[in-house]
């Protein structure tokens, strides 16, 4: 049986490219499987009904190494058990050198480990690069004044007077949260503040 594996790291991305070089290799649709989040494991739930699902002599197809994990150690361990365990060939589109129905004796094998050792490196570390840079960006956001988070509620002039007419019973909850433009529970929130200061 043939298969094919994508993955995209969010629901917003795009499968598309990798369908369609799945699709050139005649992939069955039934068998391909989509994952749609990180890729810093494998506990993924489409990937993990396609192990179920292979058999020895099956045959995989991935676009490239980051599709299948960006965790160096992880990525090995599952070529492992794919290839050893499972006694199923994987074709990694991108990179002919990964190709396990290719190169059987020694030499092709020494070949493609060391081709997927130094692609798995790489893929975990744009991972790491991924982070660093997020991280930079967001100090660097921050420095320039940039707010994350949900904006504050304006508290409005007359917050004290609309508090007042609340704890009196005048006016309900709700009534207060629409007159100060706020949900029920941050009115709540803010009244209570109030109250404390």
């Amino acid at each position: 049986m043939i298969y094919g594996y994508v993955r995209v790291s969010t629901r917003e991305q795009n499968e598309d490219r990798q369908l369609i070089a799945l699709n050139e290799k005649k992939v069955p649709e039934k068998n391909i499987f989509i994952d749609k989040q990180s890729g810093k494991n494998f506990e993924r739930p489409m990937y993990q009904r396609m192990l179920k699902k292979l058999r020895q002599d099956d045959l995989i197809y991935v676009k490239s190494i980051d599709r299948l994990g960006r965790n160096y150690e992880d990525i090995l361990e599952q070529w492992r058990i794919l290839t050893k365990e499972k006694k199923v060939d994987i074709v990694v589109l991108d990179m002919e050198l990964l190709d396990t129905r290719k190169g059987k004796d020694l030499m092709g094998t020494f070949l493609s480990d060391i081709v997927l050792q130094v692609l798995s490196f790489v893929a975990e570390n744009e991972r790491k690069n991924i982070r660093q840079r997020q991280k930079e960006g967001i100090e660097a956001a921050k420095l320039r004044g940039v707010r994350f988070g949900r904006p504050k509620h304006q508290v409005p002039d007359d917050f004290e007077q609309i508090c007042y007419r609340w704890e009196s019973g005048e006016i309900i909850g709700k009534e207060a949260a629409q007159l100060c433009d706020m949900p029920l529970t941050t009115f709540y929130g803010r009244a209570k503040k109030r109250k404390e200061e």
